[in-house]
């Protein structure tokens, strides 16, 4: 029998940085066991940050991609004109569409089929941002 499921998530607020979010997601989405193969999507309602899959292990990624995205997408550039929200904002929206806000992962027998290494990442891009939505839908064969 296949099914679909969608669950929305309020991730907390978070300092701006690359933030591994598996665990909280996953503690959100009991559901997820009764599958038992599928794809769940994950979509982050937001412009400013966004979400992606990446290195779990390893702390040292999340700082480094961090520091490499300010580099790509400076604050206080010449050439922006969208500057009314301060000046993390529109390097923020440049991140945000560099990144992305969805990424689509494979659920074999109730868990998601992530890599040895991979885990969601949330990307926050902004100094001072508030809780971040994120909207989860399953789809697949039920147990």
């Amino acid at each position: 029998m296949t099914r679909w499921n969608q669950t929305q998530i309020i991730l907390r607020a978070r300092s701006r940085g690359v933030h591994l979010i598996t665990d909280e997601v996953l503690g959100h989405l009991p559901e997820l066991h009764s599958f038992r193969v599928g794809l769940a999507h994950f979509f982050l309602q937001h412009t400013s940050a966004s979400l992606a899959i990446n290195e779990s292990y390893d702390p040292d990624v999340r700082g480094d991609l961090e520091r490499h995205l300010n580099i790509l997408a400076p604050e206080r550039a010449p050439h922006y004109a969208h500057t009314l929200e301060g000046p993390d904002d529109m390097p923020a929206h440049i991140k945000a569409v560099l990144i992305g806000a969805g990424v689509t992962v494979p659920i074999t027998d109730g868990r998601l089929n992530l890599g040895s290494w991979q885990g969601l990442y949330l990307c926050e891009h902004r100094d001072r941002s508030g809780p971040r939505r994120l909207v989860v839908t399953l789809w697949g064969e039920i147990v």
